[in-house]
């Protein structure tokens, strides 16, 4: 466990995630370790597994992949919501389930923004913020407040939470606090580095510095994200705004073909099908 909350694999792709689990399953079946209620003892230890596919469940809902899956499956991302809320009545002093209940919160404020009604992606700076669900975005954030005031080390979710504040307090892309973003992705790279976690911080470079400097923090992910749909999209859309048409379109056709999902699929490929 890392200082402040639970371990790694939390911003992952979702396949290794995925992978993990099934791994882990494997090892129950042929350990043959019984189900059961945990002790009160074990809870600080079992919750953090259980809070690690309660993030997934909630992920694949807020956008399924898959050939002949709806976009966005709201049952998945409303039970993912409900099992949190119930850790976090049991374990009400637990700054990880705070952080990730707060998290779900924010980002299931803009879940009927998501996807046009073409069935293609929308992306955050292209979201209509003004039919964001402002309750929940009330409650998301009155849970990052209470866990700054408490003054504990955050955790991961409790991190990526305070990320999700950040964007959902702005009025517009321009007016977000890029460099708050950027200094709480250090801290996540503090508690233990991962290039999607780089990733994530070269686009918020980008809204400060600019797309070249963030191009560059791109390019030297390729080795560990080569795989990754989410690395050449990020790519082709930096290359696109310093007008590198041919070298953008390249790398929207890779992202399509690494996408799993259909109304990610539309998207990019609009954003390539626009370029000169």
């Amino acid at each position: 466990m890392l200082p402040g909350g639970c371990g790694g694999g939390v911003l992952e792709p979702e396949t290794v995630m995925g992978q993990r689990i099934t791994r882990a399953k494997a090892k129950i079946k042929a350990a043959r370790i019984p189900y059961r209620v945990p002790s009160a003892a074990d809870l600080p230890a079992r919750v953090c597994g259980a809070l690690a596919v309660l993030f997934l469940v909630f992920n694949e809902g807020y956008l399924a992949t898959g050939p002949g899956t709806d976009p966005v499956r709201d049952d998945l991302t409303a039970g993912a919501i409900r099992l949190t809320r119930l850790i976090r009545a049991l374990m009400p002093g637990d700054g990880e389930v705070a952080g990730l209940l707060a998290l779900m919160l924010l980002t299931e404020a803009r879940r009927t923004t998501r996807v046009s009604a073409g069935g293609e992606l929308v992306p955050l700076g292209e979201q209509d913020r003004g039919t964001w669900d402002t309750a929940l975005i009330a409650e998301g954030h009155r849970l990052v407040r209470e866990r700054l005031a408490a003054r504990v080390a955050p955790g991961r979710y409790q991190i990526l939470a305070a990320i999700s504040a950040v964007h959902t307090s702005a009025r517009d892309v321009p007016g977000t606090g890029w460099p708050q973003v950027v200094a709480l992705y250090d801290q996540l790279i503090q508690l233990g580095p991962s290039p999607v976690i780089a990733l994530s911080r070269a686009i918020a470079v980008a809204g400060i510095d600019g797309p070249q400097v963030a191009l560059a923090a791109v390019g030297r992910l390729e080795d560990k994200l080569a795989g990754y749909h989410a690395y050449h999209a990020t790519r082709a859309d930096l290359l696109r705004r310093l007008g590198r048409s041919q070298k953008s379109r390249a790398a929207y056709g890779k992202a399509i073909e690494l996408a799993g999902n259909t109304a990610e699929t539309a998207y990019l490929a609009r954003r390539r099908d626009q370029l000169g």
